[in-house]
């Protein structure tokens, strides 16, 4: 007897181990289900996946704009339990609702719910059910706004003196305020400005300014569409602006979307306005992109076009919004969301969009791709969405950039920190890293992004905006304004990406998105000379120096040149040499080849280079361009800028073949010069 007691009692161990485990593994499994993008969520409401089985009885409960039943009776609990008000599909579009299925983004709902109830109780009990593959926090997303904004006033500002200087074909007043296009140098932007910090715009202007079949879609607080500078590069949706009001005309799932949506709503069906909301970040944004360039008033963009009605389109994807917290509409759904977000990329794609502008991310770090981005949350869908039928009829899929961040992290935020999109840190005028950019690995490229406090702080606190970006703004009843962030540098790259399909297009070429990711990357010049020395920053209200050398090999490939993208997309080397020193290249480097069998009789080389009268004159060319026995081309200009020249050679002889003798064939080859200024003071420009 006691022998059978010792058994059962064993027996029953054995048992009560095994269900724990089989308990154990169960909570594991229920865990794995729920995706965390950020310990900042919002309360009230999750994202969902039903499973494909289980999807379709979810159809059959759920209507198209919202209900709080789902047709399973295990979820309908946990809606009971946690007092759902409604819940909706996350993407929809009766246009292209048969390639959202193909893609299983029809199986994704968002549920609203009360917001006394604790989220991550709330995620595990949906996680529960067996018919629900994922369960996604609801995070907000960090708007990156500018560490500095001010506003620029008819009664403030300069009068026009070097905008003659600077690009004369355009007569736009404030381009003389826009150093990040073309840096001459001038010491009222900053004491320290050094030439030739800035884009390049001006040279790339020289090719195209832009072409309005191209899309951008920025995926941040509204683009204001009636702005004096931006109207005429709006993006139309015609279908809607002519068709009957409050009602679907295009059937893209949504109405009355006339410039873009605004998502912050979280509407599906009804009504979308696009709501102007306290930040003008969206409005400086798309500024910087695509205001309406040569059209005599403001600034420019750097894809505004000629003034001919040229430029690249802005398409509104509101998903941020700062009303005051009295504000009804808003109170109950906080903004900034990945069930905005990932709408807004899912429209962008449907309605044409080449490329997604977003200078946002989400706050707090992850260590690694594996970890901030598995494969089935809501929002990486959307993104991979957005990369697959993104372009419209100029780009072979669609390209996100993102800003890095303007926290002073040694890593950018997610999503651009991932391998696959862009993350754009942000320069000062003077080729140094900006004191608040965000740096290391997952850092793409640089841009232009402002640096006020370097100013504030060595010009003895005058004008200190004069060094951030200047674009458009309508805060305060204002049409233009200063900010600075890497959410400024990273419209400058959106606008190089613009010129980049603009020019292919006008090659004849269709780019996809995988070429216009390696021309961005590839179109850059080192910065990692400048990262020496230190400058200006802010621990809390306190000014510290910043030691640059934390910057060295993490701010990216180095900082985007606009002439340089162009070059890259006819497939020209482009060289860049230093103003006012002699140029020694190896033509073998773009021409292949043994350069002493390119030689006649007497031994002298038939290489030969030609460069135009009129480039030679804008780079100050001093004497013969020439190429040695050994195959060196000597070069010096005496000033920066852009040019082409072209390179010839016979190869199969030392002359052409003709009728009358054998011989070998003329090569021509293109190779494009930059003159730029570098100094000498431990890499400092």
């Amino acid at each position: 007897m006691k022998k059978l007691f010792l058994m059962l009692c064993l027996s029953l161990a054995l048992s009560c181990t095994k269900d724990f485990e089989q308990g154990v593994a169960v909570e594991q499994q229920q865990a794995a289900k729920i995706i965390r993008l950020s310990d900042n969520n919002v309360a009230g409401s999750v994202i969902v996946r039903f499973d494909s089985e289980a999807i379709t009885r979810v159809e059959a409960g759920v209507s198209r704009t919202e209900s709080t039943r789902s047709g399973i009776e295990s979820f309908d609990s946990v809606l009971d339990m946690v007092g759902a008000v409604k819940m909706e599909r996350v993407f929809v579009s009766n246009r292209f609702e048969e390639r959202l299925r193909s893609e299983g983004m029809h199986c994704w709902y968002v549920v609203y719910f009360d917001q006394s109830v604790d989220i991550e109780k709330a995620a595990a009990q949906f996680a529960e059910v067996s018919e629900v593959a994922v369960v996604q926090l609801n995070s907000r997303l960090d708007n990156i706004g500018g560490e500095q904004s001010a506003v620029a006033t008819a009664q403030n500002y300069d009068a026009p003196t070097t905008r003659a200087k600077l690009y004369p074909a355009f007569n736009d007043p404030d381009l003389e305020k826009q150093w990040h296009y073309i840096n001459i140098g001038d010491t009222s932007v900053f004491s320290g400005v050094k030439k030739g910090a800035d884009i390049n715009a001006g040279e790339a202007w020289d090719i195209t300014a832009g072409d309005k079949r191209i899309i951008v879609a920025v995926i941040d607080n509204v683009v204001k569409p009636t702005h004096p500078d931006l109207a005429a590069n709006m993006w139309v949706n015609e279908a809607e602006k002519n068709g009957v009001a409050g009602k679907d005309d295009d059937g893209n799932g949504y109405v009355d979307d006339i410039n873009g949506v605004n998502f912050v709503t979280h509407q599906v069906d009804g009504s979308i306005t696009l709501v102007e909301n306290l930040s003008d970040h969206g409005t400086h944004v798309g500024g910087t992109i695509s205001a309406v360039n040569n059209n005599g008033i403001g600034g420019c963009g750097v894809a505004g076009g000629t003034g001919k009605g040229d430029g690249v389109r802005l398409m509104s994807c509101q998903t941020f919004h700062e009303l005051p917290s009295t504000d009804p509409r808003f109170n109950s759904w906080p903004t900034g969301t990945d069930t905005g977000a990932a709408r807004a990329f899912q429209y962008a794609a449907d309605n044409g969009a080449a490329i997604a502008n977003c200078s946002w991310g989400y706050p707090g770090r992850y260590t690694s791709d594996a970890v901030f981005t598995p494969q089935n949350s809501a929002v990486r869908k959307a993104i991979d969405y957005f990369t697959k039928y993104g372009g419209g009829d100029v780009l072979e899929g669609g390209i996100p950039i993102f800003a890095a961040g303007n926290s002073k992290f040694d890593y950018p935020s997610y999503p651009g920190a991932y391998r696959d999109y862009i993350s754009v840190t942000a320069m000062s005028c003077d080729y140094t890293p900006a004191y608040y950019t965000n740096y290391g690995p997952g850092s793409t490229l640089a841009a232009p992004g402002g640096d006020y406090l370097q100013k504030y702080w060595t010009d003895n606190f005058s004008g200190k905006d004069n060094s951030s970006v200047y674009s458009t703004t309508y805060m305060d009843g204002t049409t233009y304004g200063y900010m600075q962030g890497t959410s400024m540098a990273c419209p400058h790259v959106s606008g190089i990406a613009a010129l980049a399909i603009s020019h292919a297009l006008q090659l004849g070429k269709k780019l996809t998105t995988l070429e216009l990711r390696d021309i961005l990357v590839c179109s850059t010049h080192d910065i990692d000379r400048y990262c020496t020395g230190s400058k200006n920053s802010l621990n809390g209200n306190q000014v510290v120096p910043l030691q640059l050398s934390t910057f060295k090999n993490k701010m990216g490939v180095g900082y985007i040149d606009a002439f340089k993208a162009l070059m890259n997309v006819e497939g020209i080397p482009c060289v860049t040499i230093r103003t006012g020193y002699r140029l020694s290249l190896d033509i073998t480097d773009v021409i292949g080849g043994n350069p002493t069998g390119m030689t006649d009789s007497s031994g002298d080389s038939t290489i030969t280079v030609s460069m135009s009268q009129a480039d030679r004159q804008k780079l100050g060319v001093e004497g013969d361009i020439v190429v040695s026995k050994t195959g060196k081309l000597q070069l010096k200009c005496t000033k920066p800028g852009s040019a082409i020249i072209s390179i010839s050679f016979i190869a199969g002889g030392t002359s052409v073949g003709s009728n009358e003798a054998t011989g070998g064939m003329l090569i021509t080859r293109k190779m494009a010069i930059l003159s730029r200024s570098f100094g000498t003071n431990g890499g400092w420009l």
